[in-house]
């Protein structure tokens, strides 16, 4: 039975049902006084997006029992390094390969090494890592030439059994290249150099083009570039293709569409774009009144942001105030104000240095939405913590409400507006 429910599970996983896969091992949980080591294993997997401290306790607690699952080892260095804990993945690597404990290949393979070893030579030799990354693609180019001509022979002779071995083969080598080639343009991603990734990107266009995780990362660094008419012809392929549900489109893909859109003068293109997600948003608050949706929100923030940047804060601090709309669902379920604040602050400090005139309106209305954050930001944390890392912000500081309190505060001296 656990076997089974494990099993089916695993498919809901890769079906992209997580709700589903967890409903499966919940079953599981509850019929067994002690969990087997596979159940806590998929359990840690499937809650890491919303227990993330937990899962890495489970992860952490397998490895250290005599037998467990074989891709325990390379899923905690994997999201040891998502979360870029990337000290704890180096000491379990060398707790494991310094010592001369050899891993078997079924549990740790050597591509995964090798990614790995390129990954954490990120922190200290960029260079070297790249070079790494470099000689890995370099390897999987040939092995997906070979597929590719396997594939090709396959449907010259009809071989429909060998079609489909040799295009399932040639999927999952091109799944690794892919991973490979991202790891290693964010090595100039996070230095800004957006020029050289687009490069990078470039070199690959023969073996990626049909991808869309390509297709997608190749959007976003011409959209970093402000060459938002070339962004648009990627981002509107992807957006085409789930146009009837559009909600399982990236909300940060929709709002850099959008953007793109208002940037090159289409405006009317974002409009209806953003009519569709405020529309299927609308249907899913009716179908679930409890289930929270942010892709409006998002495309609000991003493009109030953007105005604020050009310095048009009267449209721009509007957008934004209004991505929190109705504030009793959003400030709860997305509270963080990152971006939000930084258009607050930006704002007043041009006002105090007399660089910007806000109408009294448009004060009113910043009050008015910093007063209904405080009201319901009470329990919402305003700094969200790495799951590892204990709290550096001060006991009862770390809510939406303090920060609401103390932005507000500035608007009253820098406006007077309370006097």
């Amino acid at each position: 039975m656990i076997e089974a429910f494990n099993l089916k599970a695993a498919i809901e996983y890769q079906l992209k049902n997580l709700k589903g896969a967890q409903e499966l091992l919940n079953v599981v949980s509850v019929c067994l006084k002690e969990l087997d080591p596979v159940t806590l294993h998929n359990l840690a997997l499937l809650n890491m997006d919303s227990k993330p401290s937990e899962g890495f306790e489970k992860l952490a607690f397998l490895l250290q029992q005599p037998s467990f699952p074989p891709v325990t080892f390379g899923n905690l260095l994997l999201l040891y390094c998502k979360h870029e804990y990337f000290d704890l993945a180096a000491d379990v690597l060398a707790e494991n390969f310094m010592s001369g404990h050899v891993i078997p290949v079924y549990i740790f393979p050597q591509y995964m090494y090798e990614f790995l070893d390129a990954l954490l030579t990120c922190q200290t030799a960029p260079e070297e890592a790249f070079r790494k990354f470099d000689e890995m693609n370099g390897k999987l180019t040939e092995q997906l030439r070979k597929l590719g001509k396997q594939l090709q022979e396959a449907r010259l002779s009809r071989d429909d059994e060998g079609q489909k071995k040799a295009l399932q083969e040639y999927d999952q080598m091109l799944e690794k290249y892919i991973v490979v080639l991202m790891a290693q343009a964010k090595i100039y991603w996070n230095r800004e150099n957006f020029h050289m990734v687009e490069k990078i990107f470039h070199k690959s266009v023969e073996v990626c083009n049909d991808d869309d995780t390509w297709k997608l990362n190749v959007a976003h660094v011409l959209f970093m570039q402000n060459k938002y008419k070339e962004a648009i012809g990627f981002y509107e392929p992807i957006v085409r293709k789930h146009y009837d549900n559009i909600l399982n489109v990236s909300a940060v893909v929709l709002a850099n569409l959008c953007v793109s859109y208002i940037m090159t003068s289409q405006n009317e293109e974002a409009e209806e774009l953003m009519r569709k997600i405020e529309k299927e948003e609308e249907q899913i608050s009716y179908d679930d009144p409890d289930k929270k949706v942010f892709h409006l929100c998002i495309v609000n923030l991003v493009i109030g942001t953007l105005y604020c940047a050009k310095g048009n804060y009267d449209f721009g601090i509007s957008r934004v105030i209004k991505s929190l709309e109705p504030y009793n669902k959003k400030v709860v379920g997305h509270g963080h104000l990152v971006l939000r604040k930084r258009c607050f602050l930006s704002l007043l400090e041009n006002m105090s240095k007399h660089m910007v005139m806000l109408r009294d309106a448009v004060v009113q209305e910043c009050v008015q939405f910093l007063q209904h954050c405080e009201v319901y930001g009470k329990e919402v944390p305003a700094i969200i913590e790495a799951p590892l890392e204990e709290s550096q912000v001060h006991i009862g500081k770390n809510t939406v409400t303090y920060e609401a309190r103390v932005l507000k505060a500035l608007f009253y001296d820098v406006t007077g507006w309370n006097k």
